[in-house]
């Protein structure tokens, strides 16, 4: 039986006069001088705080398909990796060129002017074992030395359609992402988006459906991957701190925006840590999934408002309970390292990651800086998404970071 959603603890935000609701992209046309796939990010958004659950109606404990351990998998990374071959690599190869040779941008890339007939099966499944099995693939031998920049990253965006919509990762409009460090303060949380800087990132989940990562070059020292199941995550929190997991359902968590805001929105966004799924209108019996939405770097830069009184400040429960997630993550962790030429995706429903901080070569020794290519991919309902309590769930390019009509880019390094 589907639990009950909460309807009056928490009033709905109302709405700024004159700004209207973004809607489903499928059915309002855009202009595809500005929107060359003819979709637009719809962008950072509350939730349906009416569709939000009370703690009572959250699983007690989580078992299936999106539950493992890292102690199996580092034993087994063959269940987690996959090599590329000489033909998919081929196959990757042909496609890319044909793409490039007609001259279309970057920003409009999508399955059919990209098409890849023999590894269409497996990304397939591979999609599926990303969106309802345990949630993190990493790809090796994509030849990004021998293809260079232009072409990597072509094929890499190519690959990633058959996943997900591209979505924009920042205010500036950028699909194609780039984490690399280009000497901001990585002390400026309120500020800096810490994928810019060679600081540590805590675990976290991005805010897209699934999040891609290309290997260009590694650091000298550090720059290393976590992974953590948030389903073994949330049992742990049941069985051990059970507080702080009634703590995380709750809607009293203001994340920031970090001034990446349209006309007439706030610079703040009041939500959850743990969601249960909305009901699927076509099975009410069916299975509500718990889901994460967190980064602590976006939670505790908000002291500019909470200092002025605009809103809460953290109270020590709030403060304990984000010290007890991050430590219980880093329990569970599994590591990889990410060479070049590795991909890794990951999904940001039931999935949190994270980085070690790093150290870059330094410049007179030749080696490039740390860098990667990053995806934001949407995965709407429609599609076999997650049922997200979100007005946008089921619009093609649902969530993201969407800053009035900035136009979507896909440039080829940081910016």
């Amino acid at each position: 039986m589907a639990p009950t959603a909460v309807t009056d603890a928490v009033p709905a935000p109302t709405t700024t006069p004159g700004k209207t609701a973004n809607v489903d992209n499928t059915s309002k046309p855009v202009d595809l001088s500005i929107f060359p796939d003819g979709f637009k990010t719809s962008g950072q958004h509350p939730p349906l705080y009416d569709q939000l659950y009370p703690y009572s109606a959250f699983p007690k404990h989580i078992s299936g398909p999106t539950v493992w351990s890292a102690e199996e998998y580092a034993a087994h990374p063959e269940q987690w990796t996959h090599v590329f071959s000489e033909e998919e690599i081929a196959e990757l190869s042909s496609a890319a060129d044909q793409f490039a040779a007609q001259k279309l941008p970057l920003t409009g890339i999508n399955p059919s002017n990209f098409p890849l007939p023999k590894l269409a099966g497996s990304l397939k499944a591979m999609r599926n074992e990303l969106l309802n099995g345990k949630g993190f693939i990493l790809y090796k031998g994509f030849p990004v030395e021998e293809w260079g920049t232009h072409k990597s990253a072509i094929a890499y965006m190519g690959l990633g359609t058959y996943i997900g919509y591209p979505v924009s990762q920042n205010g500036k409009g950028h699909i194609l992402g780039h984490v690399k460090d280009l000497g901001e303060d990585s002390t400026q949380i309120d500020k800096v988006r810490i994928y810019r800087t060679n600081a540590r990132q805590f675990f976290h989940a991005d805010d897209s459906d699934v999040v891609g990562l290309l290997c260009i070059a590694r650091a000298q020292e550090g720059g290393e991957s976590d992974v953590a199941c948030v389903h073994h995550v949330w049992n742990i929190l049941q069985e051990e701190y059970p507080d702080v997991a009634e703590l995380l359902t709750q809607p009293i968590w203001y994340f920031d925006r970090k001034g990446e805001v349209s006309q007439g929105e706030e610079p703040y966004i009041r939500t959850s840590v743990f969601y249960l799924e909305t009901p699927d209108p076509q099975d009410p019996s069916k299975e509500q999934r718990l889901y994460s939405k967190w980064d602590p770097y976006f939670v505790r830069s908000l002291t500019r408002f909470s200092d002025k009184g605009i809103i809460p400040p953290l109270s020590p429960q709030q403060v304990h309970a984000m010290e007890t997630l991050e430590a219980v993550c880093n329990r569970v962790r599994l590591h990889m390292v990410l060479e070049v030429g590795d991909i890794q995706f990951v999904s940001n429903e039931h999935i949190l990651h994270a980085r070690t901080a790093y150290t870059d070569f330094a410049p007179h020794t030749g080696h490039p800086r740390r860098h990667l290519m990053r995806l934001w991919l949407s995965t709407p309902i429609s599609e076999g998404g997650w049922r997200l309590p979100f007005h946008d769930a089921n619009e093609r390019k649902r969530g993201g970071i969407q800053v009035d009509d900035t136009p979507p880019v896909a440039r080829l390094d940081a910016d």
